[in-house]
């Protein structure tokens, strides 16, 4: 393996594990945010309980990503210095952006969140999580911003002196047509993820209250929880299916070779089929591919909402490339993704969200009327369908990224395209950088990623199996000065007086 191949095989896996972590981040802290702010409004116990509860797994969540997603950066610097040579001007400014005006917010928030219960009036604390849950999403939309410039560059020319690309409109950049169809899908699945993290674990703890005894907790408590996640799950996952055709819609357009290769369409048809099963050995000359069962016309339709329409095949699409880049690249350049690998991951990303709908509709029967249950059935689903949407998301990225191949910036396919801005990803690999270097520390990555993963699932697991405290009390300033008993400092026997201990870690 050269040094291609395995820088190529160390980002695949350095973000394929830190992306388990985001969607969950993305989509559960607006719903702390909730669960927080249903409780400085009613005033209901159970709800600060809850937020509690899911605010210690968001905050292992939080930190383990932060860890893991350090390495990402380095890895333009290093591994692909090339790359980031061609493309710095451009990439690193959604990239500084992100940092700047999403990540200092969020993670300065969310210490003040930590360390401000006993210190903060609680609408001042609310606000505290709705930062971070703003700026998550925010740091999430600078980062997709970064990558879709990469799927369809705009806003930048290229400086034949420098042999740079360079930028000339941020607006541009960043509203590029490609993030905005991108980020929608994106937070739709990360609410997705996060809606059936807390209905799963609702639902497993609903179930063992119930079997118990303890109808009132199991109805209090967790079925409120199981409730939320409920009707996250299905608004969110109408969100994915609405932006999920704009957005193949649009890659049709812009990166029709990536969409033919999802359908392993090796020859043009007119009303193409969507397969369901197809059987071969993809290997990217087509040979021996056989559909067995399709959907007649669903393609076409996915492409342009015609079930008639024209789709070029791969290999009519080969010969296009090859055409309008030989005086560039020259001969002998395969411009056809792995076949086998983005014809499965599409179908795979769509296939794991069954296991939220079936969560969602499960909850939506049993809990109905203000009912709970103790069918084990439905906890033993709750456990299983968390890691579903997490899978999906993973493979959805997997085929974003490979379905690109061998593009890293894929050229901008529209009439009034930036000219020279594209680059291939073998010429994108750093030059001085070594394959005995990289293999040395993608070893190293991958054996410390595997302990980390191994700590963060004991810990998610832990808090997770100790369940909602039995009691929470209102630990805010308010509360104190509300208190005519209260004698600490700040209370109303002592209203001059400040708490003197330092801040201290709420959990």
């Amino acid at each position: 393996m050269d040094a291609l191949e395995l820088a190529r095989w160390q980002f695949g896996i350095t973000t394929v594990y830190h992306f388990i972590f985001v969607p969950l981040t993305i989509g559960l802290a607006p719903l702390v945010a909730i669960m927080q702010t249903f409780w400085v409004r009613t005033g209901d116990e159970k709800w600060l309980r809850l937020t509690k509860f899911f605010g210690k797994l968001l905050l292992i969540n939080f930190a383990i990503g932060v860890a893991t997603g350090i390495v990402q950066e380095f890895q333009f610097g290093m591994n692909w210095s090339e790359y980031s040579r061609f493309v710095g001007d451009v990439f690193g400014a959604p990239l500084a952006m992100e940092a700047l005006a999403a990540f200092f917010i969020e993670s300065t928030f969310l210490g003040l969140w930590i360390f401000g219960w006993d210190k903060l009036p609680r609408r001042v604390h609310l606000g505290c999580i709705w930062a971070v849950a703003i700026a998550s999403n925010l740091s999430a939309y600078f980062i997709i911003a970064a990558n879709s410039w990469m799927q369809h560059p705009v806003g930048a020319i290229f400086n034949v002196e420098t042999g740079r690309a360079e930028m000339v409109d941020i607006v541009a950049v960043l509203t590029n047509s490609t993030l905005l169809a991108a980020f929608p899908h994106t937070i739709a699945a990360s609410f997705l993820t996060a809606g059936t993290f807390v209905a799963g674990i609702a639902a497993w703890w609903m179930v063992r209250s119930a079997r118990k005894g303890d109808l009132a907790t199991a109805r209090e408590v967790y079925r409120p929880a199981v409730v939320l996640g409920m009707i996250t799950i299905m608004f969110s996952g109408v969100g994915v299916a609405v932006s999920g055709d704009i957005q193949a819609k649009l890659m049709f357009q812009q990166q029709p070779m990536k969409m033919a290769a999802a359908e392993a369409l090796c020859v043009t048809e007119d009303g193409a089929a969507f397969s369901i099963l197809t059987v071969g050995d993809l290997t990217n000359d087509c040979e021996g591919v056989r559909h067995l069962i399709e959907i007649p016309g669903l393609t076409s339709w996915l492409a342009n909402g015609d079930f008639t329409s024209t789709i070029t095949g791969v290999q009519d699409l080969q010969e296009q490339y090859e055409a309008q880049f030989a005086e560039h690249f020259g001969e002998g350049i395969d411009y056809t993704p792995n076949l086998a690998v983005t014809y499965w991951s599409f179908r795979l990303m769509i296939g794991f969200g069954i296991g939220s709908a079936a969560l969602a509709a499960a909850a939506l029967w049993l809990t109905r009327g203000n009912r709970v249950t103790d069918k084990r059935w439905f906890g033993t689903l709750g456990l299983v369908a968390i890691p579903m949407p997490f899978l999906a998301s993973i493979f959805g990225w997997v085929f974003t990224e490979m379905g690109r191949q061998p593009w890293v910036v894929h050229p901008n396919p529209d009439p009034s395209g930036v000219d020279g801005v594209w680059l291939l990803t073998m010429r994108g690999v750093s030059t001085s950088v070594g394959p005995g270097t990289v293999l040395t520390s993608m070893i190293a990555f991958t054996g410390l990623y595997a302990v980390l993963a191994v700590v963060w699932f004991r810990l998610m697991r832990r808090y997770a199996s100790e369940g909602v405290a039995e009691t929470e009390h209102d630990p805010s300033p308010d509360a104190r000065r509300d208190d005519p008993d209260d004698d600490r400092p700040g209370g109303p026997e002592d209203p001059d007086g400040t708490p003197d201990r330092p801040l201290s870690f709420a959990y």
